[in-house]
């Protein structure tokens, strides 16, 4: 393991660049780490040339192949991202490892929508989780060779989650917090993630015993009309800790006639109604320390990972429902990424005539399906959407406006419609809410009706829904037909009980 001080991993990332490249590079601009304790070699390289709104790239020969992407406008209003967590990878082979078959599902409909976009440049956010390598470095491998497709079009961000990073011995781990930071992290304590990523940091800290200072840990940047605010849920954030006091000296900080929302992410939710008890103190924590400051400072929207599900949250805080953004953020958990180990809403007690797995109030729409959410803002409206990888269509949305309100559909909306969710395109603004209490069942919620916005109803509803109608009792019919010749057999019918699960 990497943190220990008998170091068996061997870990490298090359980044081959052209001799036309290290020419326009000044001498102090590339920069690398060796350590011959820990046997690891890593190199790094800014991009060079900017132009704005100019495809970037080299028609030189090198090492891979030639690739170009779009440069952000930095002065530009419109802000366009995809987010998620907990991704992992495939592989082409069989391993003895746990690998993520449905990651390659994300990848390819993101890839979709980044081509989609043309010349409007984009970005991703992966909160945490990101290749459950977790001291395997050839996981790594293959987690770059399958990102590939998207990380060579669009800057690629990350957030460190407990799989990157958890270990015994890591430097801070408060007595309440023994059984919730474990060895998720496979003995790699945050190094392959501090030296395979280059984000915009701020951080000094160490995240091991032979480990270089990593500036991945906590870091902020602006993109078009949104200020965005990555943390680290692994490492100290009480306040009093640098963390905490760079969190607070950040929001304070914002400006918000340049960017009139806020935008926070990190591993662990806040919010969650997942029935995962070992969180249930740190997520305490960061109520009593770190949702006052959220708060204080107006932050628009709170994204977590961590749970393998989709959950979107009301604007909440103190566990309380708000009307508007400003003073109670809009939280989403987005974990479902990739991994398929599935974390299991909170189960009610004593529930002969109600739902095994309620749906509380300020929960507005969650679903167990696999998916991304897009992210698009400009100065007057931030929408966030929620695709599913079974069709690559949205089935959840919410628009923060910038004057406070928060529009989404309500719970009486998603029974009564029978209107059919709207395809993908990128820029939506519709809205929906699901309260389906099975986890299990994949959801597409109906569109919504909004605040100073009529409900499409033209009728055509009716006719679809007759003529499903008709054929799923033709279809009925035949299969009760051929079942009930077998129905001796009672194996067909048996229950099947939730496994563990790991997150």
């Amino acid at each position: 393991m990497i943190c220990s001080s008998t170091p068996h991993i061997l870990i490298r990332i090359q980044i081959y660049l052209t001799e036309e490249l290290v020419k326009e590079a000044s001498p102090s601009s590339l920069s690398s780490f060796y350590s011959s304790s820990l046997q690891l070699q890593a190199y790094h390289s800014p991009l060079l040339s900017w132009k704005k709104d100019k495809p970037i790239g080299s028609e030189a020969k090198g090492w891979s192949e030639i690739y170009s992407f779009i440069s952000r406008d930095m002065y530009a209003q419109e802000t366009r991202a995809f987010i998620f967590g907990d991704m992992g990878c495939a592989t082409p082979y069989k391993t003895f490892i746990r690998t993520q078959q449905e990651s390659k599902s994300t990848v390819k409909w993101i890839l979709r929508d980044i081509e989609a976009l043309g010349d409007k440049p984009s970005f991703i956010s992966h909160i945490g989780d990101i290749s459950y390598a977790r001291g395997y470095s050839w996981v790594w491998d293959e987690f770059f060779a399958q990102i590939e497709p998207i990380a060579s079009k669009v800057p690629y961000h990350v957030c460190i989650g407990n799989h990157e990073y958890d270990f015994p011995a890591q430097p801070w781990k408060p007595d309440w917090a023994a059984s919730i930071y474990g060895n998720d992290g496979g003995g790699e304590c945050g190094v392959p993630y501090s030296l395979k990523f280059n984000m915009p940091g701020n951080s000094t800290e160490l995240t091991g015993t032979n480990a270089p200072v990593t500036r991945n840990l906590y870091y902020s940047y602006d993109a078009g009309s949104v200020h965005f605010l990555s943390i680290s849920t692994e490492t100290n954030f009480l306040e009093g800790g640098t963390q905490y006091e760079y969190i607070k000296r950040d929001l304070e900080s914002v400006n918000r006639d340049k960017t009139p929302f806020v935008v926070v992410q990190g591993h662990r939710p806040m919010y969650t109604t997942s029935n995962e008890v070992r969180d249930t103190t740190i997520r305490q924590k960061m109520l009593e320390h770190l949702e006052p400051l959220f708060v204080k400072n107006e932050v628009t929207l709170a994204i977590w990972g961590h749970v393998h599900r989709y959950e979107r949250f009301c604007p909440i805080s103190n566990n309380t429902c708000g009307k508007l953004w400003k003073g109670s953020p809009v939280h989403l958990v987005v974990g479902m990424g990739g991994q398929d180990w599935q974390s299991v809403w909170a189960v009610r007690p004593n529930h002969p005539d109600l739902p095994i797995f309620p749906q509380p109030e300020e929960s507005m729409y969650r679903t167990g399906e696999f998916g991304y959410t897009r992210l698009v803002a400009n100065k007057d409206k931030l929408t966030v959407s929620f695709v599913g990888n079974h069709d690559g269509e949205v089935h959840d949305t919410v628009e923060m406006l910038a004057t406070g309100e928060v529009i989404s559909g309500s719970k009486d909306d998603a029974k009564s419609s029978n209107t059919a969710a709207a395809p993908a395109p990128v820029e939506v603004t519709s809205g929906s809410k699901d309260d389906t209490e099975n986890p299990n069942v994949q959801t597409v919620p109906a569109s919504a009706t909004f605040v100073g916005k009529s409900e499409a109803n033209d009728g055509s509803w009716f006719i679809k829904g007759a003529g499903l109608m008709v054929m799923g009792v033709v279809l009925g019919f035949i299969a009760g037909y051929f079942t009930g010749v077998k129905k001796g057999s009672s194996a067909r019918n048996r229950w099947i009980p939730v496994k563990s699960e790991e997150i």
